[in-house]
């Protein structure tokens, strides 16, 4: 469990690295570990301000990741459009938002009783 523990711990460091790399805004860790159902143990959820924005996020933290502890993210979706793209590293999904879609889904406030670590204050 440790190990994991660790695993999971070393790779939200990296996505968050990536993220801060281009100045992704309103950055939040949500734990997911104490509730029951639940597709993985953590999002990362954060903000671009342009479809542009939106794109470089994930290849940046793509690229963060896969240097630093060699992983790839299991499935990636849409980036086709780039209004919210879905990361999903297994144990780790991020989310990265344009702000109105965000603002429109809210997915904080949809897994309400997740611990919520608001990381940074660049906005």
């Amino acid at each position: 469990m440790t190990k994991a523990y660790n695993s999971a711990d070393n790779l939200i460091a990296q996505i968050i690295l990536g993220i801060d790399e281009v100045k992704g805004q309103e950055v939040q860790l949500l734990d997911l570990r104490n509730i029951e159902n639940t597709v993985c143990d953590y999002f990362i959820v954060c903000t671009g301000t342009s479809n542009t924005h939106v794109s470089a996020l994930v290849g940046s933290i793509q690229k963060v990741v896969s240097k630093a502890i060699h992983e790839k993210p299991f499935h990636t979706e849409g980036l086709d459009n780039s209004e919210w793209v879905l990361m999903d590293y297994i144990d780790v999904v991020v989310h990265v938002f344009q702000r109105e879609v965000r603002e429109h889904y809210n997915i904080e406030e949809l897994w309400g009783d997740a611990e919520i670590t608001v990381i940074g204050s660049n906005e």
